[in-house]
């Protein structure tokens, strides 16, 4: 089969690389390049970086709603197109192009969390499970019809981090499933239901502060699915302070406020009183520093005891 993919981040390329190995990949859309702040210098970002070691042509407009993208598409004419964390919208025009349509591979399980940032909303919503979706795309945001499902336990180690890995190579064994089944004609789909949907959207930098007025378990959760990025952040003295883990307490602590460092733990790091209970800070990275374990912020004394995170 010929495909067309359009993707940009890490999240993309093992469905990517699944496809490459088992039909013709006839190009690749993604977004356009980085410039490193540092060096100045562009960074490829990791699907062109494996278009460019697999001598896959290369596309990268500005826009999908400009007539020359759309006759370059009818050029290319692929069978299929794959949409993978491409981060821009498909317009009617590029949907009717292929013969068999354009399916998106989506890591929650819609119709809950449609949108932005669906591996960190399901971990900062306290679910069990998660997966990822083979999806047709529509005119609606996450809204096509749904191809199948592959499920995987959320547990209490998992952050951000280990559950993108897990969902990015679940998503490219879904979608090559799917793909499979398209080629037989067994692609059966089903319509979501639209009164179970639920929408995540991009994340502003308030969205990301810790409510220390919450309970244990759910700082707990909203610290770990943000971690390590974008990261949940708090202000100690009007100093940023970037938390990357806390654990969950099971000291309750009558004197003080929300907020407040009522005690360290030696050797994990600052006991904070939340909702109910507490939690400690067992990672973060105070401004201008290093991320630095719990023990290491109470060693150098970065976070001290009676001071109380806005």
């Amino acid at each position: 089969m010929r495909i067309l993919f359009m993707g940009t981040p890490d999240f993309a390329v093992p469905s990517l690389e699944i496809l490459d190995k088992n039909h013709e990949i006839i190009g690749v859309f993604t977004k356009i390049d980085k410039v490193n702040k540092r060096g100045n210098k562009i960074e490829y970002l990791p699907v062109k970086q494996y278009a460019i070691d697999k001598n896959i042509p290369i596309y990268q407009p500005t826009t999908l709603k400009n007539d020359e993208i759309v006759d370059e598409i009818k050029k290319l004419n692929p069978d299929l197109i794959v949409v993978v964390a491409y981060g821009k919208i498909i317009p009617k025009s590029i949907i009717d192009i292929p013969k068999y349509g354009i399916i998106n591979v989506h890591s929650s399980l819609l119709p809950r969390f449609r949108g932005a940032a669906p591996i960190n909303a399901a971990l900062m919503a306290g679910d069990k499970k998660t997966g990822v979706t083979i999806m047709y795309v529509a005119e609606g945001l996450d809204t096509g019809n749904i191809i199948l499902t592959r499920e995987t336990e959320i547990t209490e180690e998992d952050n951000f981090e280990t559950l993108h890995d897990r969902l990015k190579e679940l998503g490219a064994e879904a979608l090559i499933e799917a793909v499979t089944l398209m080629e037989k004609g067994e692609n059966e789909s089903i319509v979501q239901d639209d009164s179970l949907a639920t929408f995540v959207k991009p994340f502003r930098k308030e969205d990301l502060k810790i409510d220390w007025n919450k309970s244990a378990e759910e700082i707990f959760n909203f610290v770990r699915g943000l971690s390590p990025v974008p990261c949940a952040w708090t202000q100690d003295e009007g100093k940023t302070l970037k938390v990357y883990q806390v654990k969950k307490y099971d000291k309750v602590y009558e004197e003080g406020q929300n907020g407040e460092v009522v005690g360290k733990l030696k050797g994990k790091g600052p006991i904070v009183k939340v909702n109910g209970g507490s939690v400690i800070i067992t990672s973060a990275k105070p401004e201008s520093k290093k991320v630095l374990s719990g023990a290491d912020l109470l060693n150098g004394n970065f976070i001290k005891i009676g001071n109380v995170f806005e």
